[in-house]
């Protein structure tokens, strides 16, 4: 099924007007192997020339010459490929509407979405997040290559490989691991969005490697083990008991201060992602706000801030909080539904 879905998302980014490319993403999504990457192109104009009536164009003669075995992994490789286009086709319509039915979930702002549509959009971050931490990883890895190539262990490395592809080994420090440190606000004025906030952030924490959270109001809990629990209705009995108040006042400056006091030196450092989660309303003195968002802007790569009322029209951010805040906040962004929480991968 997640081959499926991976050609018809090629399928619609490419389209199959013009067929060199429409192969090209068919086989980026289907072959998961050196050798089925290799029969592909063969195998791609043989489905489609038998689909067309028009098989004589296969020389019977090189069909002749495979051997036996070879033969019948290309016939199990090819029907798999019809099983996976065929059924791309019978089930359009479903898709298009599972499509439609996702993108729904995706924009819907949480503060309007019933218990069951919480529970797809659950289902629906958990997947999406999984592909994100991948993609991160990745990109990641590439920016901690070192300057310098390792002659000596890239050829030991590539000896067994016949030198294709050859994978370079590099010399220099070893990369500073980032980590994401999530400020979550649960005051009153949160309610409508904390909730999914705190399994976003469950999510997060099962498909990043280096998360810690924190959940405020008036005070800072730390809920990083918690969230680690196997399941998310056991993080959530686990945090019901930990967290003394719930849907409170608010005391953003006086929670950081908190924060930087208590776990500051420890979760912090120059590889840190700083994520808060909140509207900004806060009945702390602006003044300590900014303080103590100075501090840990000195010590972070980047400090985030995503405020769900930034999704709605007519939004201003002029509490005094806010305006405090802004000048020590490198991205500002809303927070008022999937789309925009997904959105977090490119401020990484």
């Amino acid at each position: 099924m997640q081959q499926t879905v991976a050609a018809i998302e090629a399928a619609n980014l490419v389209g199959v007007a013009h067929w060199q490319q429409f192969s090209y993403a068919l086989r980026s999504a289907i072959c998961s192997s050196n050798k089925e990457w290799l029969q592909f192109d063969r195998l791609f104009e043989e489905f489609w020339n038998r689909r067309r009536g028009q098989s004589n164009l296969v020389d019977s003669r090189s069909r002749q010459k495979l051997a036996r075995t070879d033969r019948a992994q290309q016939s199990s490789l090819l029907v798999g490929l019809e099983s996976e286009l065929v059924s791309s086709v019978d089930t359009e319509g479903k898709l298009v509407e599972g499509a439609n039915a996702e993108q729904r979930l995706k924009k819907m702002d949480f503060a309007e979405a019933s218990r069951q549509e919480i529970a797809d959009m659950e289902k629906l971050s958990i997947r999406l997040l999984r592909r994100m931490s991948i993609r991160l990883s990745r990109r990641l890895r590439i920016q901690a290559q070192g300057d310098r190539i390792d002659l000596r262990r890239s050829i030991r490395r590539n000896i067994t490989r016949g030198g294709d592809p050859f994978v370079f080994a590099y010399k220099g420090r070893k990369p500073q691991e980032n980590r994401l440190v999530i400020f979550l606000d649960i005051s009153g004025s949160m309610n409508l969005y904390s909730q999914f906030l705190l399994r976003f952030s469950y999510a997060l924490q099962k498909h990043f490697r280096d998360v810690n959270t924190f959940l405020f109001s008036t005070s800072v809990v730390e809920i990083s083990d918690l969230l680690r629990a196997r399941t998310l209705s056991d993080a959530v009995n686990g945090i019901a008991k930990r967290v003394p108040e719930w849907s409170g006042g608010t005391r953003i400056g006086g929670s950081l201060q908190q924060f930087n006091r208590r776990a500051g030196r420890r979760v912090l450092s120059r590889g840190t992602f700083f994520i808060i989660l909140s509207d900004g309303w806060d009945t702390d003195a602006p003044e300590v706000l900014a303080m103590e968002l100075r501090s840990v802007r000195k010590r972070v790569q980047k400090l985030l801030w995503l405020n769900p009322l930034l999704g709605l029209k007519d939004y201003q951010p002029i509490t005094r909080g806010i305006k405090a805040a802004l000048p020590h906040i490198d991205v500002f962004a809303p927070a008022h539904n999937l789309e925009s929480l997904l959105a977090l991968e490119k401020y990484l």
